[in-house]
């Protein structure tokens, strides 16, 4: 019992991200165009500049975490400290001043960008702080896959309950509606970190002390294993948002299934979990590479099913299920290789370089999304979409480009950076000079 209570402490830590993070991605544009009162090119230009900060902030929070070193360990301090400033910057986002038009603008982007801030102090150490927690593989498994479900949770209760949520405490005034609304997750999300600060202990120290190094040395404690999984955090992160943007569009006009909409979305949340259950198991007796080679043609066999099964309810739905199932086994596989290209940084080049790590990963994350965002409205662009309305069968083509033949694209994509994963055959080997090198430390 004791060891799923970490287990559930350090999982909820990305339930309580994704709540605000979640509603980010899914009702921010539309709370921005039509409740907050500014331009959707306004908003777009404010959320493409916004990732530039993030790339700042993201890898300046990462270098602090690596050169933290307190009582409470390296990473877990940050879920105390940021809590609060969370709440605080999650309510002040939603809040609309009564200012003329460039003042709203200007309290939006300074809003968003300490919202962002606030949601990496508590995010980077998050994924730094597995290989700190255990130094037992099965376990470091388990901790990640439950973190996983918890964020697919925090996903599920987004997109079930904010929209009648806003209705039901906005009484008719939306504005009252989101603020109040995103000021319940702020306090839920702000509880949860306190939680998760409670519930996980580190207790595998670094083998070196990365205090006092420059941002040089860093850089080189950065191996290729490490920019393998840069990479597939870009193309796993992009075939998410091909996915989740695309698959509403696909099945409402190429398929004319728009009774369908509510069934798909919950398929394409909840289809995952029984993946995600069956990770750390599979992970027992299979390689992650193998694993990541099975998921990815798990996904493209339910593509091509979707495909070739336009006209059968039943090819659809298993078909949504099987991509479902792929999907989130490359999701939790990638996160799962995480705390093993931690660890062959400091076994490799003798350097703790965990937070820059994670800054890099959250930097692939979001250059990833959101450049795939810009080229999927371009190219429906191009294709001659038109909201709510017949489409020509040139724009019908392209949605089918984009929902089918791009993520089979980014899945060879995927396949081709797991062929140059190498750690599984060293992970023993890993472990055990490790844990000899922290034994010489402590005599």
């Amino acid at each position: 019992m004791k060891k799923w209570g970490k287990r559930i402490g350090y999982g909820i830590g990305d339930l309580g991200c994704n709540l605000v993070f979640s509603t980010m991605a899914s009702y921010l544009m539309v709370f921005y165009t039509d409740v907050f009162g500014i331009t959707a090119a306004a908003a777009g230009t404010m959320m493409l500049v916004t990732k530039f900060i993030d790339a700042f902030t993201d890898t300046g929070m990462g270098l602090i975490v690596d050169r933290t070193h307190t009582k409470w360990g390296q990473g877990r301090p940050y879920f105390l400290l940021g809590a609060v400033p969370f709440a605080i910057f999650t309510f002040l986002t939603f809040y609309i001043p009564s200012w003329d038009d460039n003042g709203r603008l200007v309290w939006a982007y300074v809003t968003y960008c300490l919202l962002c801030t606030a949601y990496t102090v508590v995010n980077i150490p998050l994924n730094t702080i597995v290989p700190r927690l255990t130094s037992d593989i099965h376990e470091r498994d388990i901790l990640v896959s439950t973190r996983m479900v918890c964020a697919l949770v925090g996903t599920a209760i987004v997109m079930t309950i904010t929209e009648p949520l806003v209705r039901f405490l906005g009484h008719g005034n939306e504005a009252k509606g989101y603020l109040l609304t995103m000021t319940v997750y702020g306090i839920a999300a702000m509880c949860i970190f306190f939680v998760t600060f409670a519930s996980t202990k580190e207790v595998v120290p670094p083998t070196i002390n990365q205090k006092h190094s420059s941002l040089r040395e860093d850089f080189k404690g950065l191996t290729g294993q490490a920019w393998i999984l840069f990479l597939l955090n870009l193309f796993y992160f992009s075939l998410y948002v091909v996915r989740s943007t695309t698959v509403l569009y696909y099945f409402k006009y190429n398929l004319g299934r728009t009774d369908w909409m509510s069934l798909v979305g919950i398929l394409g949340i909840l289809s995952g979990l029984p993946m995600l259950f069956l990770l750390p198991a599979l992970e027992k007796r299979y390689s992650k590479r193998n694993l990541m080679f099975f998921s990815i043609a798990l996904y493209i066999a339910g593509d091509l099913l979707i495909f070739a099964g336009k006209n059968s309810a039943a090819c659809l739905l298993v078909g949504l299920v099987v991509t479902g199932l792929g999907i989130y086994g490359i999701f939790g596989i990638t996160f799962a290789m995480q705390p093993d290209v931690i660890d062959y940084s400091e076994y490799k080049k003798n350097a703790s370089v965990a937070g820059l790590i994670a800054a890099f990963q959250g930097f692939f994350v979001k250059g990833g999304m959101g450049l795939t965002s810009f080229v999927i409205g371009a190219f429906l662009k191009n294709g001659g979409y038109v909201a709510n309305a017949v489409q020509t069968e040139k724009s019908l083509s392209y949605i089918q480009i984009c929902f089918i033949w791009i993520p089979i694209v980014l899945c060879a994509l995927i396949a081709v950076c797991t062929y140059f994963y190498k750690l599984d055959g060293l992970r023993t080997e890993m472990t055990l000079e490790l844990d000899a090198r922290r034994g010489n430390r402590r005599s």
